[in-house]
């Protein structure tokens, strides 16, 4: 046994008695171990340091969310307000036609000239309006998340 001790080394340990043999086996296991052990805790302490880092992407992404949710909810509103506004603004269009039906209607039997508002056609430029343009205003926390 002791010459496979002499075959697995340069040599050296075969003029070293067994004790020393065993002690530097044994310090190089119990290194081993340390190393072993060490490289357990900083796995570990990475692990929880990613554990950490998901969540607060998660507590980000609920944020995240939230405010995409609370956005969506604003644009909805004010969606439909707009919607209001064009059936508003066209049922007005459609009074003004009436009303200038009957100013023409008065110009040509009375004789006398009557000023006749031109009445854009919304289907047409639905980019120019029939009227002033006023400029719009909000608060700023109209559109906070």
């Amino acid at each position: 046994m002791a010459s496979s001790h002499c075959l697995t080394s340069s040599g050296s340990e075969c003029n070293q008695r067994p004790g020393a043999v065993d002690e530097r086996k044994r310090k190089r296991m119990e290194s081993n171990r340390e190393s072993a052990r060490r490289s357990r805790m900083r796995k570990q302490k990475q692990v929880e340091d990613l554990l950490g880092q998901v969540s607060q992407l998660q507590n980000a992404n609920s944020q995240i969310a939230l405010g995409i949710n609370a956005t969506t909810q604003k644009y909805v509103e004010i969606e439909s307000a707009n919607n209001v506004l064009r059936a508003q603004w066209m049922e007005l269009t459609d009074r003004l036609w009436s009303l200038n039906s009957v100013l023409q209607v008065v110009e040509a039997v009375s004789g006398l000239a009557v000023d006749i508002p031109e009445i854009p056609d919304p289907l047409m430029k639905p980019w120019q309006l029939p009227c002033s343009i006023q400029p719009i205003t909000t608060s700023a926390d109209m559109l906070q998340l």
